[in-house]
């Protein structure tokens, strides 16, 4: 009779030539029901634990693996009753039958495991419930494993299991080396391959989509006009602080938050189901951005073709859709003519601002917002091509999205820095960039301009969009998140100064040229783009070159901007409703649903009184929306589901933890900066007009609803959360504040770790 500890020996030596067949077996789940389970957590600190355990093992290969296998029989001790397991982590059980299997668990498998979610301390047992733990090494198909480190802390664990039907056993070895490099596990058991979510081509596709994002229209709009207006260089230094201290840190935590779950800006927060409305407030955000952004870059494609031909059509005021008004610089030698005073390229007698509100956007056939009337076609025409490119790169994923990038990221540096080595040639270059650059510090007591370079970098870096979470959740694992954050916020900050000189150079050679002052030439938005600019350009030798390489230049910043908002809606929407079961939907039809959804909004903005519903989406959309759900999304983080454990992840993706710079601003700085910036937005509201038409206030409740819409998203969905998790109101409040990989252990008595001080108080 073959006794049962002889048979334990047996099937523990022969397990090291055993090939990999099939199943996975949690830890522990076949123990002998007379022993206790008091063993630690696989992640815990054993160190000194056994006087039997070697303290220098070799985990990285599979000779060493085997011999851990097979010298388990001197790690065992039994008694009188049978055995157990020493206080060494190894263990073994098993009942009748042949092993068939050999396989290490799956980082999934592992999640949903309750008992391979334990993380405890030498002596204590692991608590059911708690994390996982995961190695470095292969992520992806596209991946490299890490170096295994041997002056690592923590080695690494080898998990065996077998059974046919009933039979199971499992053998744990940890390694432990030096204290004074980082813990790297070796074997890596977080499988990203086996998931079926694509990953980018290179790492480089990545960084351009996210700097083509981040960097977008208003940094060549906005930034200029801000930095004039509100003391030159002096407004570097709030744009600077506002910069570290808010936008960053955020725009980190998102590019963590994608990388590590790899899920959409939705089922992300499978983290903390609590917060859930936070994903569909971001896609919302970012759908109702794309009914108008894209309207901007079609205002360009119809620049673009207007712009080619000998001479420009809004260098004079022959045209059908001019007025008697009409300023027209040939007419300062005519006689008749010479009562008619030029008011600056703002007024709407120039032959630019004609052009732009006559002829391409026709707003004398519209009285207002309640008198839309019919798309103009040929703008119709502009904006499909639009949206044709935009589906053409997203409808195979970010393989195809991260080739075209390539071009729409990095041209409007080669066609700025060609302008800026025009401009500076033109009379009048230096006296522009004087006023652009001449730093008033007096204006630093003025809270506006605090408020001004808040809303700015918060918004060219783009965190609350779920842009850059969406976009993070395509890299492997192990990528360099840190330095795509400080390489994009560098490139973007950089490109918003140097806009700045290209804009003011053609805005000083336009207030010499005319001999007006600055100030009534420098303004930003549509207006600086779309007349004052034109006008600039418009008397310059070969005109139509330099209109057609600017408008080709703002092309080239909405596409990949309005690429990252659609990107944003069809990521999260689609990996919901995959989660939802709908395995059957294919991403060419779903971008192809969206797309035709937005193209179908966005024609509103192409009717003659569409500029008055172009400019309340612009107000309304992602004002208030956008600051709330950046808001939510670093108080759910870094409070409910822990900076620890954020700490955690990071340090399992990127080999180190975060420094308390990042962890401060995280739980702090960044959300009262935030609160901050609703404040003063909500106390400083401006009435809503749009040049001389006030909006009625139908149009700002409209406004506010929309607005409304997006928010409101997150409190139904916690609510709903709360109501329909089971169990007692203890558990549903545990369970909507964790994991859903701790749930189980949860409803099964574990501690909850959200309900102890040191939870809340860790920073």
């Amino acid at each position: 009779m073959i006794s049962r500890y002889e048979e334990v020996e047996r099937v523990a030596v022969g397990m090291a030539g055993m090939p990999v067949l099939g199943n996975i077996v949690g830890a522990g789940e076949l123990r002998d029901s007379r022993e206790p389970s008091n063993r630690s957590s696989s992640s815990g600190s054993r160190r000194g634990s056994s006087p039997h355990r070697p303290q220098d093992h070799d985990c990285g290969g599979a000779d060493q693996k085997a011999d851990a296998v097979a010298g388990s029989r001197a790690r065992l001790n039994y008694d009188s009753d049978g055995y157990h397991d020493s206080k060494v982590p190894i263990m073994a059980s098993l009942s009748g039958g042949g092993v068939v299997t050999h396989t290490a668990p799956s980082y999934e498998e592992q999640r949903a495991s309750p008992a391979l979610l334990s993380r405890g301390t030498s002596g204590n047992s692991g608590t059911p419930g708690a994390r996982s733990v995961r190695d470095d090494g292969y992520c992806s198909a596209s991946s490299t494993p890490r170096a295994f480190d041997h002056k690592s802390t923590k080695g690494s664990v080898v998990t065996l299991s077998c059974y046919k039907k009933e039979p199971k056993i499992q053998i744990e070895e940890e390694c432990f080396y030096s204290e004074n490099s980082k813990r790297i596990r070796a074997n890596s058991i977080k499988a990203e391959p086996n998931d079926g979510r694509e990953t980018w081509g290179t790492g480089a596709d990545f960084l351009l989509s996210i700097i083509g994002f981040a960097v977008d229209l208003a940094n060549v709009w906005r930034f200029p006009y801000l930095c004039y207006r509100n003391g030159g260089g002096a407004f570097l230094i709030p744009y600077t602080l506002m910069l570290v201290f808010g936008a960053v840190p955020l725009f980190y935590m998102e590019l963590i938050l994608g990388q590590y779950n790899r899920q959409g800006p939705i089922t992300l927060w499978k983290i903390c189901p609590l917060f859930k409305g936070v994903g569909f407030c971001a896609v919302m955000v970012a759908f109702y951005v794309s009914f108008y952004y894209n309207v901007i870059i079609g205002w360009a494609f119809y620049f673009l073709m207007s712009s080619a031909r000998s001479e420009l059509p809004w260098v004079h005021c022959d045209n059908a859709w001019n007025t008697e008004q009409c300023w027209d610089a040939a007419w300062l030698n005519a006689t008749n003519k010479t009562d008619v005073k030029y008011q600056g390229p703002l007024s709407h007698f120039t032959p630019a601002s004609e052009f732009f509100h006559r002829a391409v956007l026709e707003m004398q056939h519209s009285e207002g917002l309640n008198d839309l009337g019919f798309p103009k076609w040929q703008l119709a025409v502009c904006l499909g091509l639009v949206y044709v490119t935009l589906y053409l790169s997203l409808f195979k994923g970010v393989k195809s999205s991260g080739k075209v990038v390539w071009m729409t990221a990095t041209m409007p540096y080669v066609v700025l820095s060609i302008l800026l080595a025009r401009g500076l040639l033109l009379p009048g270059a230096t006296r522009g960039i004087a006023y652009y650059l001449q730093p008033e510090l007096t204006r630093l007591k003025d809270t506006q301009v605090w408020v001004d370079a808040a809303v700015q970098i918060f918004y060219s870096v783009g965190a609350g969009f779920g842009v850059h979470l969406s976009y993070a959740s395509y890299n492997t694992f192990h990528n360099n998140c840190y330095r795509d954050c400080l390489v994009t916020t560098l490139v973007n900050c950089f490109t918003s100064f140097f806009s700045g000189f290209v804009i003011f150079t053609y805005l000083g050679f336009m207030s010499y040229k005319q001999g007006v002052p600055i100030s009534s030439v420098a303004t930003e938005g549509p207006g600086l783009v779309f007349q004052v600019y034109p006008e600039a350009v418009a008397t310059l030798p070969g005109a139509s070159l330099w209109s057609m390489l600017f408008f080709f230049m703002l092309i080239m910043l909405g596409l990949d901007s309005g690429m990252g908002g659609l990107e944003c809606v069809i990521t999260g929407l689609l990996d919901q409703a995959r989660a939802s079961g709908a395995h059957w939907l294919r991403r060419e039809h779903f971008t192809l649903f969206v797309v035709c959804v937005s193209f179908c909004v966005a024609c509103i903005n192409v009717t003659p009184g569409g500029i008055y519903m172009f400019h309340l989406l612009d107000t309304y959309a992602a004002g208030i929306s956008l600051l709330c759900s950046a808001l939510f999304e670093a108080v759910a983080v870094s409070w409910f589901y822990g900076l620890k454990r954020f700490s955690d992840d990071v340090e399992e993706m990127l080999g180190f933890r975060p420094g308390i710079y990042w962890r401060i601003c995280w739980k702090f700085v960044s959300p009262t900066f935030i609160i901050g910036v609703v404040v003063f937005g909500l106390l400083y509201q401006q009435p809503l007009q749009y040049q001389h038409y006030t909006y009625p206030p139908w149009a700002v409740v409209l406004g506010w609803g929309l607005a409304c819409s997006s928010i409101l998203m997150i409190p139904i969905v916690a609510i709903y959360k709360i109501l329909t998790t089971p169990g007692t109101c203890r558990q549903r409040i545990a369970c909507c504040i964790s994991p859903e990989s701790e749930h189980e252990a949860i409803r099964g008595g574990a501690p909850v770790t959200r309900f102890t001080w040191r939870h809340w108080l860790y920073v």
